[in-house]
């Protein structure tokens, strides 16, 4: 018998095996979700070899001074009182109150540590830091306000909806901790930051990834502690129940992430019940430790608290904290600078010093991306005669450890501080190279979302290499 070719051509091939290639297809796209699906917090491998594991973002939300704190101005100084020069064109700032009128700085900076960085008088815990700090003077956002303002820092977007900086961290990494949360926030006292929630949230991702806000004193998570009459036996009983219950709901709903959320956070809440308490325990803290921190003041003890908890945090494994100083906006100086600044300075200055001395004691620091600043800076131009109106044109963002090229300053403004004028980096630029720093290329780590590839960057973002050792 002739010999009947299977195939006429390979196009013929192609058309007739065209089945097969969407099985093979579906099957790899089946096996990541049923992977994802077991375990979406497994620890998962970066892009490329990065030195940062971890991140803790000290956010001092309101806006801090940078023309008062790290990027001095003589020619501010020497023009106190005179209008901004025409050049500028009309600058649009929220309020608007104070008109064009200079108001220099009565800071007195000095060159810190060998790298001469500048550290004005009222951070001079930090200034003992200069050399682990590289700075990025020309920094910019696109809100003016600070509920969009913060939640652009925070998620990449002046709008809500997007996911947190932590949660794609969370999204990339996962967790090396099964017994705690990837991602925490702590907040101050009763203060609420602008936006909320949102601002750890997870957007169009699955809930897995968000925060988990921990609370100021004793006992930073509410209902941890197992009451004695019900005891740890009866408690897993209940959410074994609580787990086949949802088993059988969930068959009926395939694809409810919010439900796989909610069961992983069950589970992880009685995991929690054993390792959280010794987590945020710090009785076995040395009394040095706690000095160092400012644990013992008035003024720096709930700051200090939190970042020591922030350090405790990163050593179990935790991903990613964000530590936020002045929430409610606190540190917006639009009246009486002196006054706001010298106070909220003094809070943040000796327990971000004794944070980064205490990871680079421990080892931690090359592992640990640090960074700190706040939402936008604030302007030359006076509001009213003692206070300054919001500056999203042109601020300082400082980032230490996990990769950072310290002692290196990226970037300057113009004469007055009110605008990045070489070496600009935007919020997406400033992401990408956090991103960079724990081994991901921004552009490919994606989420995918009605037929399109997100990411915190959006379509801009570039790595700013000049801060990357």
């Amino acid at each position: 018998m002739a010999h009947v070719p299977a195939f006429r051509s390979r196009r013929d091939f192609l058309q007739l095996a065209g089945g097969g290639f969407g099985a093979l297809a579906f099957s790899a796209m089946m096996a990541e979700a049923a992977e994802s699906k077991a375990d979406p917090l497994a620890p998962k491998t970066p892009h490329f070899p990065a030195k940062a594991k971890s991140v803790i973002f000290l956010f001092m939300e309101g806006g801090p001074s940078h023309i008062d704190l790290f990027d001095p101005k003589p020619e501010l100084t020497k023009r106190h009182g005179q209008k901004l020069p025409d050049s500028f064109g009309k600058v649009i700032t929220p309020m608007g109150t104070g008109g064009n009128t200079l108001l220099a700085s009565k800071r007195k900076f000095t060159k810190a540590g060998k790298c001469g960085h500048d550290f004005s008088d009222w951070l001079p815990e930090m200034a003992k830091t200069a050399d682990d700090w590289a700075i990025m003077r020309a920094c910019w956002a696109d809100g003016l306000n600070h509920v969009g303002s913060v939640c652009q820092m925070n998620t990449g977007s002046v709008l809500a909806g997007k996911p947190s900086l932590g949660s794609w961290a969370l999204y990339g990494l996962g967790s090396e901790n099964k017994n705690l949360p990837g991602f925490v926030v702590f907040t101050e006292g009763t203060g609420e930051v602008f936006g909320g929630a949102r601002n750890w949230g997870t957007g169009f991702m699955p809930p897995t990834y968000q925060g988990t806000h921990f609370r100021g004193g004793s006992s930073p998570i509410l209902n941890l502690k197992t009451p004695e009459e019900v005891g740890e036996k009866r408690q897993r009983a209940k959410l074994d129940l609580i787990g086949d219950l949802n088993e059988i709901h969930k068959k009926a709903r395939p694809g409810d992430t919010d439900l796989d959320a909610r069961q992983a956070a069950y589970e992880l809440a009685f995991r929690m019940q054993t390792a959280a308490p010794e987590a945020v325990d710090l009785s076995k803290e040395s009394e040095q430790t706690k000095e160092q921190y400012g644990l013992n003041r008035k003024e720096t003890a709930e700051f200090g608290h939190r970042c020591l908890l922030a350090r405790r945090l990163v050593e179990r494994g935790v991903r990613f904290v964000q530590v936020y100083c002045g929430p409610g906006s606190q540190w917006d100086a639009h009246s009486d600078i002196e006054g706001n600044h010298t106070r909220l300075c003094k809070r943040a200055d000796g327990p971000t010093a004794a944070l980064l001395k205490d990871l680079k004691q421990r080892g931690l620091l090359d592992s640990t991306l640090v960074i700190w600043g706040g939402e936008f800076g604030r302007t030359p131009m006076s509001e009213g005669t003692t206070g300054r109106d919001h500056n999203p044109y042109g601020f300082s963002m400082l980032m230490a450890g996990g990769g950072v090229k310290a002692g290196t300053v990226y970037g300057t403004t113009d004469d007055f501080g009110l605008k990045g004028v070489d070496g600009k980096a935007h919020v997406a630029d400033f992401h990408a190279t956090i991103l960079h720093l724990l081994g991901f290329d921004h552009e490919k780590l994606t989420y995918r979302l009605n037929g399109l590839d997100q990411r915190i960057t959006g379509v801009t973002g570039h790595v700013v290499k000049e801060v990357v050792a």
